[in-house]
């Protein structure tokens, strides 16, 4: 009888045992990071200005350790365009490719588990984002970028990862306007397709795998207000978050514009934005933690989303030992001297009439296409270039993109027209003295914001093209689209209306970007190429380091042949906005 009762008692307690577990709540926290917009700040160090950094790639990677240590499980997703804008990467995508990728070793050492291909990776070509796709040790994602061949996206559509018994779906989407942007040999033998009906397509494919969260990787920015369905949007991040149901969380990025907010779609379901911003500055990171009972049956969710600024951290030494040997060898091919400057340049003078700055790159696109006409901007809002040696390093403040030279044919009125739209994007109509001569982001109160410690151009300063082979005047007291009255031809042959002219300009603005010939000039995106003369097969930064070597010496100097007038305004302005836009200077 004892026996039993021991027996009988066992027998209670395994039961409420059994019956306990069932009833037990497991909880699994897990991270789901987004690293965005690297342009190649991956080292603590910035190769053109040659100092070191606070925020980077070196400094996202401290995070994710600390991420790991307190986290079930760690996601680590990147959002696209990373391979421009450092020599880092320059360096690795055109001057050493015979040995793994400086991008594919970092990102494998990390060990992403996904990435949106970006704008910029396309612009490298396909000889650099094919052999990184090959590298990476994760799939490279953009389910709207179609090859033309089979119909089936060229990158992966999505990819499912699963840790920890938690499955992550990831849709990665890219924007559909690079067309809008580049050559077409850049992408060769695929189309890029709309953003929301895309989703649309790929949604219940993903739902099937009956994952326990569904995220958007798309390198697209966002917008709340953006939400209606316009084919082909450049930033339809929002249109597809409100218009395809089924997303927990959705990353963007591409705008460069830091994001963490909640947003209801059209089924009345709450999702997570989040957007790290660009060159490394932020992480964005999605927390959810998950409560499972009754042997995961019953499942409970709590997402929400943090902003980490990787200044905040120090740089991980182990990651930056790991690359010591690819930082020795970029800051060898940045510190080449290639020849030597006569004199000092700013880009802070390209904004008040010709300058040295912009002109250098004139001269150069004229020299190299013998064209009748160059068309350039300050690609850098702010760069110095020093008097003495020149190096490789130096020739990323003077242009910082990897845009191909096109010579382009337009009509006399449709170079009119270009120009009054580039002037109106950053010169204001003045009806004296004491209005402000640029444009800036304004205020409740109609003056400048000052932004930490500045005012901002209402405009990127890459958009503001000026002109060299046209001797022209810019008059501020004329309206917007009216102010730009063309002489002649700097060599003196007149200018006329109807004629075609051969013009020298960069792919970006060739293939439309900017709309300074599509909206302005009233060429038809698709008609652009029926206008192209030629096109150099390397990138312009890689001519003019080879002019600069053949010259030896190299004197920068303002071509003069265009200023803004009336004179005495622009010269009461200068100093008054330059302090508004730089800060005050010895």
């Amino acid at each position: 009888m004892k026996y039993f009762k021991i027996k009988l008692s066992s027998l209670f307690f395994l039961a409420a045992l059994l019956l306990l577990s069932c009833g037990e709540e497991e909880t699994v926290r897990v991270s789901i990071i987004e690293t965005t917009d690297i342009h190649g700040v991956i080292l603590p160090y910035d190769f053109i200005d040659m100092k070191p950094l606070n925020a980077s790639l070196a400094h996202a990677s401290s995070f994710f350790k600390l991420a790991a240590r307190d986290r079930d499980a760690v996601f680590l997703f990147d959002n696209g365009d990373n391979i421009q804008g450092q020599p880092a990467v320059y360096y690795y995508n055109y001057v050493v490719t015979l040995s793994s990728h400086l991008m594919s070793d970092v990102f494998n050492h990390l060990a992403y588990d996904a990435g949106t291909v970006g704008n910029h990776d396309i612009e490298a070509g396909h000889s650099v984002y094919d052999r990184l796709r090959s590298e990476y040790h994760f799939p490279l994602l953009a389910a709207n970028a179609v090859d033309v061949r089979t119909g089936e996206p060229y990158f992966s559509p999505y990819a499912l990862i699963e840790k920890k018994g938690i499955k992550v779906a990831v849709l990665g989407l890219t924007t559909p306007f690079i067309p809008n942007w580049l050559p077409e040999e850049l992408y060769s033998g695929m189309v890029f397709r709309d953003m929301v009906s895309t989703a649309e397509l790929w949604m219940p494919i993903i739902k099937k795998e009956e994952p326990d969260l569904v995220v958007g990787l798309f390198h697209s920015g966002w917008n709340r207000q953006n939400t209606s369905v316009h084919p082909m949007e450049e930033n339809g991040s929002a249109a597809v978050a409100y218009n395809v149901p089924g997303f927990d969380i959705i990353f963007t990025g591409h705008d460069h514009r830091v994001a963490n907010e909640t947003f209801i779609n059209r089924a009345g379901d709450t999702l997570l934005i989040l957007n790290g911003g660009s060159r490394a500055q932020n992480i964005a990171v999605a927390e959810v933690v998950f409560s499972f009972k009754n042997n995961r049956k019953e499942r409970k969710r709590k997402i929400w989303g943090n902003i980490v600024e990787t200044s905040s951290l120090p740089p991980d030494d182990e990651f930056t030992e790991k690359f010591s040997l690819q930082r020795e060898a970029v800051s060898n091919y940045v510190s080449r001297v290639i020849g030597s400057s006569g004199s000092d340049i700013s880009s802070r003078d390209s904004y008040f009439g010709s300058s040295p700055f912009v002109d250098m790159i004139h001269s150069i696109q004229l020299k190299l296409t013998g064209a009748d006409i160059s068309f350039a901007a300050p690609l850098s809002f702010d760069e110095r270039i020093g008097k003495g040696p020149l190096t490789v390093g130096d020739m990323f403040k003077l242009y910082r993109f990897e845009n191909s030279l096109y010579t382009i044919r337009l009509t006399g009125e449709e170079i009119q027209k270009y120009l009054d739209y580039s002037y109106s994007l950053w010169l204001n109509p003045m009806k004296g003295p004491e209005d402000y001569l640029l444009k800036y982001r304004a205020g409740n109160n109609g003056r400048p914001a000052i932004i930490n410690g500045r005012a901002w151009l209402r405009n990127q300063s890459y958009n503001f093209d000026s002109a060299a082979g046209l001797d022209y005047i810019v008059d501020v007291r004329r309206p917007d689209g009216k102010m730009v009255i063309i002489k002649s031809l700097s060599d003196g042959r007149p200018f006329e209306k109807h004629k075609y002219y051969n013009v020298a300009l960069n792919s970006y603005r060739g293939n439309g970007g900017g709309g300074h010939l599509t909206r302005a000039a009233g060429i038809k995106t698709e008609d652009l190429r029926q206008r192209l003369v030629s096109s150099t097969d390397r990138d312009l930064r890689y001519f003019i380091i080879g002019e600069i070597e053949a010259e030896k010496v190299f004197i920068p100097k303002a071509l003069n042949n265009w200023k803004i007038v009336p004179e005495s305004w622009v010269q009461d302005a200068i100093p008054k906005e330059k302090e508004l836009l730089f800060g005050k200077t010895n």
